[in-house]
């Protein structure tokens, strides 16, 4: 989601889960996913349209909520406010992907937030893995939003990894192959999401509008949501 010039945040929400009816196959392999996955990505968290898309989904695709503190959070909007502040609300992506937008490039950070980056990439990124120092900062306005897409493989390697500042929203995840099969995945205010592989080039993703911000029958209040993004480089 970075453009050619290489420019190329709910709490507890486990009672979702008493609101889900989901069919048996699914449930099954969810129960299995629990036992085998800790931690890698968390059943309340996505909802598949068949157990062979979470099954496909699964080896790429790791979520793990609250993965910085409130008092992070804070500081790194602090951080990143001046900068953004400069800069305005666009309506269209040099690739029409985004709506409702501001981005930029960082490669300076406080010692704080410095910290933080870094554990995104140790969490993200095998030891030695070439990564873009850059880290793509997109800040996305209420009514913003992310059409589906497939990343470009000239910009970013087979890895992205970030956190969600300020707003929870709903990444869907839809099979190039075939648009029945897919799933949604509910990104919690100040989660680290991390896609690879099958994620992030078989299925295209995006980030539903506030109308359509909807888990599992349950609506999603989408504010403003700002996600800090590290990537690896491509292969090349």
């Amino acid at each position: 989601m970075a453009a050619p010039s290489a420019r190329r945040c709910l709490g507890d929400m486990s009672w979702w889960l008493s609101a889900v009816t989901r069919p048996r196959g699914v449930a099954v392999l969810i129960a299995g996913f629990r036992r085998h996955h800790a931690g890698a990505l968390p059943p309340e968290h996505i909802s598949p349209s068949s157990a062979a898309v979470l099954s496909l989904l699964s080896s790429g695709l790791t979520l793990q909520p609250d993965f910085i503190t409130a008092e992070e959070e804070a500081a790194l909007c602090r951080e990143l406010e001046p900068v953004l502040r400069k800069k305005r609300y666009e309506s269209g992506h040099w690739d029409d992907a985004i709506h409702g937008f501001r981005e930029v490039e960082r490669l300076h950070w406080s010692p704080d937030s410095s910290a933080v980056i870094q554990r995104v990439r140790d969490k993200a990124f095998p030891p030695g893995e070439n990564q873009l120092s850059l880290v793509h900062v997109l800040d996305l306005q209420k009514d913003g939003y992310i059409k589906p897409h497939v990343d470009s493989v000239k910009f970013c390697g087979s890895t992205i990894a970030g956190i969600c500042l300020l707003s929870s929203s709903i990444m869907r995840l839809v099979s190039v192959d075939d648009p029945e099969e897919r799933a949604d995945l509910l990104l919690p205010r100040r989660c680290l999401y991390i896609m690879s592989g099958v994620s992030r080039y078989k299925f295209t993703h995006e980030i539903l509008r506030s109308e359509e911000s909807i888990f599992n029958g349950v609506p999603v209040p989408r504010e403003r949501r700002i996600s800090v993004i590290c990537r690896n480089l491509p292969v090349s």
